[in-house]
């Protein structure tokens, strides 16, 4: 009889620790990987690796182009899969740090440290007769380092540039010239590297204004555009930005924005309301270090470049069905390699 109990007692203690393991473990999944993510590609030259994946946009397709520091720029569908390749004609002095659509499909890739914008077919066929730019220079059609360009709802260019020069130049369908907006400095209205831009369905052109570590947004539709309002302030807690490198304007009507500094994606309203953060520092998946841009799918995936890890990160982030992804709680980062990132070129 002493035995039996005995017995029991022992299976029930066993059972007790098996529980308390299953638990523990959980929490730990839970911590080192807070939300489901898809991760695609290493460190590495071959087909589907990267080294430093720096900008990527999405078709309508739902293939994802992503350009890295070997100046390739590399195709996949949306599970990761490796479709093709090509790479700018030029590479020895930069690499692009920029990829959008135009309005009639083609694939703009911004060639940073060559001072224009190369327009190419989904296939890699580049148009020569497209490209805007090419020189160096303040002049109007001149460009310090490009970063990023959109298309208004008449089709009318808008190219962000630093250096020595940080401003939008706006050009029209046809590549000729029209305006300039703002100039560097901290001031309202002013710039200290636009890094990514976009426009909403009003024409107003949102930028993120990375080493002011805030986004602005102009009304397009006049001639300069004119500055509306901002939001953002240099910092690490919610509603904070930390080198605010990338911009998305979700379908769901809410702003996706990516923080090379905080190592993550915050949601805001188009009022500049905090919605909450997705990543944080780290390697593991749902972790990023220094992430530079990002794009959406018609599935409502967000897909972002995970630059310092040599990789690309996907997860469901738009719509009812992601409200949960989203974290009020920003995490406190320790390691000293992800603290204080500098602004990349």
């Amino acid at each position: 009889m002493l035995r039996e109990k005995s017995y029991q007692l022992n299976r029930m203690a066993l059972l007790l620790v098996l529980m308390a393991g299953v638990v523990l473990t959980a929490g730990c999944l839970k911590q080192s990987n807070p939300r489901d993510a898809f991760v695609w590609g290493r460190k590495g030259l071959d087909d589907g690796r990267f080294i430093k994946p720096r900008a990527l946009v999405v078709d309508d397709q739902d293939q994802v182009y992503v350009v890295d520091m070997t100046s390739r720029i590399q195709v996949f569908d949306r599970e990761g899969k490796f479709l093709r390749a090509w790479k700018t004609p030029e590479c020895y002095t930069g690499k692009p740090c920029g990829l959008s659509v135009s309005h009639d499909g083609m694939i703009m890739v911004v060639d940073t440290h060559y001072f224009r914008v190369l327009f190419y077919s989904p296939e890699g066929v580049l148009d020569e007769s497209r490209t805007i730019g090419g020189k160096n220079g303040r002049g109007p059609k001149e460009f310090g380092f490009l970063t990023d360009a959109v298309q208004d709802s008449k089709n009318n260019y808008y190219i962000s540039e630093y250096g020595d020069y940080d401003r939008i130049q706006k050009f029209s369908p046809t590549g000729d010239f029209l305006c300039q907006i703002a100039e560097r400095g901290e001031a309202e209205g002013q710039f200290l590297r636009p890094q990514g831009l976009a426009i909403d369905d009003q024409d107003r052109l949102w930028v993120a204004d990375a080493c002011n570590h805030r986004i602005q947004v102009f009304d397009a539709t006049v001639e300069p555009p004119e500055f509306l309002f901002s939001f953002g302030q240099s910092g690490s807690g919610i509603g904070e930005l930390s080198y605010p490198y990338n911009i998305l304007l979700g379908d769901d009507g809410f702003l996706y924005v990516t923080e090379y500094g905080n190592h993550r994606i915050q949601k805001f309203t188009t009022e500049g309301k905090s919605l909450g953060v997705w990543g944080s520092a780290g390697r593991l998946t749902g972790e990023m270090h220094q992430p530079w841009a990002l794009a959406a799918d018609s599935q409502n995936h967000i897909f972002v470049t995970d630059s310092y890890n040599h990789r690309m990160q996907r997860f469901l982030g738009i719509g009812e069905r992601a409200k949960h992804v989203w974290s009020m709680e920003a995490a406190v980062v320790e390691d000293e390699e992800f603290i204080d990132a500098p602004p990349d070129q």
